[in-house]
């Protein structure tokens, strides 16, 4: 084996052990991707290189492996991304440091590497300026920083040559004993460097995530009131079958399903929130939170749908929203002749288009939404504004953390899930589901009531029918309507002989439109089919 040579005159320079080399990678970049995150909190958020990264991936993320990653991982898709793209960095950084047992070039190449790819994802971000470089490079100098440092400070292989002149000539004069002594030594005060390294690490993550303002906008959310002057209609008794296995009707804040793009939830204060409304407009206006303040608010019940869910899927939930009419403050700004697609902007750059004759209509009920439920929305669900437009799926109506509507021309303009085959028109699909029983469940033979929701936004929901065993048709029972933009719960009473059983759902709107046997996949404009649950009754 070739030793290698430190400076001249040090003689040969033993490796880094493997334990040591390790660590030098792992330390090295957690300190590059702390010192990222913490730049970024103090200067743009979305300049962070690691949520930059991910980013990235999931815009470049084909739609199969995206589906798989919702059905699998549900609304905690972002965490397992998240956790995977750390276990790859991890990986990364493990290679580097064995790679550079001998040398702290290798390293050095790979960690300008990453540093460079967070670079680049941070400006190929939609909202990223060239400032945006400085968060990205901070970690890239941080991280070849520590790395060389820490490299010079790591102990050598036990086997190996002492490391360095001075090493060599105390073992020659002093023994043994001595020579381990200071090999000891040496390795205490790796650890120790390393140790600070890691801890200051931790610091500044944890710094970059108090600087990003997550408690600042917390405290002035819970300092608000989302108090309407037109109320919704109170919730009429009879409108969910709770007992019998539906969801409540309204769904509380935290249980609201979640959907987005958004690896790391964006943060606005309300103080700096401002929508600019221009485009194909006679007058283009940029209004502040107080200005929404000023006007009147309305409450209105309304289901929300994402247009991701499989035949039966959960993402589906209602809620009372605050908000000002969409269509007064588009009436304001005077929207020219032509404009068909009202096309929005979230503060992290995704983009949204809704068809503008869908929040023209008189009662179209759709909203610059700033309360859900009584209380300002949650930060998760798009604090301090977002939009709410009934009958269209999420991502052609429900923009959050809004602030940038533009008038112009589904000729003109391409949305963030257009570009990536979904419709451009996305009205949500007369669709049913069973809720009880679940899916392989055992039940007790006999007398059983099965239940479940049905939606037809824009529509409202007829009837629903349920099949047992592929035999007849019959109507299930619905609760009381509570208005055409929301979900309608129903029950059935079945007669169940011990065995294996099959149920089948489906509901018809007030068009006549009874809803497709034909499975269809979500993409691109909503999956249609119906619903089917096989379960067992036990004697």
């Amino acid at each position: 084996m070739k030793a290698s040579f430190g400076k001249r005159g040090t003689g040969p320079v033993a490796p880094l052990s493997r334990w040591s080399a390790t660590a030098v990678g792992l330390v090295s970049v957690a300190a590059a991707l702390a010192a990222g995150h913490l730049v970024a909190a103090l200067t743009d958020p979305f300049a962070s290189p690691f949520l930059a990264v991910g980013d990235t991936a999931v815009d470049l993320t084909p739609h199969a492996v995206k589906d798989f990653a919702i059905r699998a991982f549900g609304e905690h898709d972002k965490a397992a991304l998240l956790a995977g793209m750390a276990a790859v960095v991890a990986g990364a950084a493990v290679v580097a440091g064995l790679l550079s047992r001998r040398g702290p070039l290798p390293g050095t190449l790979v960690a300008v590497a990453l540093g460079l790819v967070g670079v680049a994802a941070v400006l190929a971000r939609p909202t990223s300026d060239a400032f945006a470089a400085l968060a990205p490079s901070a970690g890239l100098v941080v991280g070849v920083a520590v790395f060389r440092w820490l490299h010079r400070l790591a102990p050598r292989h036990r086997n190996g040559p002492p490391a360095g002149k001075a090493a060599h000539e105390q073992t020659t004069v002093d023994g043994p004993a001595t020579g381990r002594a200071v090999a000891g030594a040496d390795r205490r005060r790796f650890l120790v460097a390393s140790g600070a390294v890691a801890l200051g690490a931790g610091a500044a993550a944890v710094g970059g995530r108090l600087g990003g303002g997550r408690a600042d906008v917390e405290a002035t959310r819970r300092s608000l009131r989302a108090v309407p002057d037109v109320g919704a209609p109170p919730i009429p008794p009879g409108a969910d079958f709770a007992a019998d296995g539906t969801p409540a009707f309204i769904t509380p804040n935290a249980d609201f399903y979640r959907v987005d793009t958004a690896l790391s939830v964006p943060v606005v204060r309300v103080r700096d929130w401002r929508l600019r409304v221009h485009g194909m407009v006679d007058r283009e206006l940029v209004l502040t939170y107080d200005d929404l303040l000023d006007r009147e608010l309305v409450e209105r019940t309304i289901s929300l749908c994402c247009v991701s869910n499989e035949v039966g899927g959960p993402y589906i939930s209602t809620a009372d929203f605050i908000g000002v009419r969409l269509h007064d403050v588009l009436a304001d700004a005077g929207i020219r002749p032509g404009a068909d697609q009202l096309a929005t902007r979230s503060v992290d750059g995704w983009t949204c288009g809704t068809p503008v004759e869908a929040v023209l209509r008189p009662d179209s009920g759709a909203l610059l939404a700033i309360g859900m439920n009584g209380e300002p929305l949650p930060v998760e669900h798009g604090f301090p504004v977002r939009m709410v437009v009934p009958g269209l799926y999420g991502f052609a109506s429900a923009t959050k953390w809004l602030v940038d509507a533009e008038l112009t021309t589904f000729a003109a303009f391409d949305a963030y899930w257009v570009q990536r085959g979904w419709a451009r028109h996305a009205p949500v699909k007369t669709m049913s589901r069973v809720d009880r029983p679940r899916a392989f469940q055992q039940v007790p033979a006999g007398r059983f009531v099965a239940a479940g929701v049905a939606w037809a936004q824009r529509r409202g929901v007829d009837r629903v029918e349920v099949r047992l065993d592929g035999g007849p048709w019959r109507a299930a029972t619905l609760s009381r309507e509570v208005g055409v933009d929301t979900w309608r719960m129903w029950r059935a009473e079945l007669d169940l002989p011990a065995g294996s059983h099959t149920l089948e759902v489906r509901a018809t709107d007030r068009t006549g439109h009874t809803q497709t046997a034909d499975r269809a996949e979500p993409v691109p404009d909503g999956a249609t089919g119906w619903h089917t649950i096989v379960f067992t009754a036990r004697p």
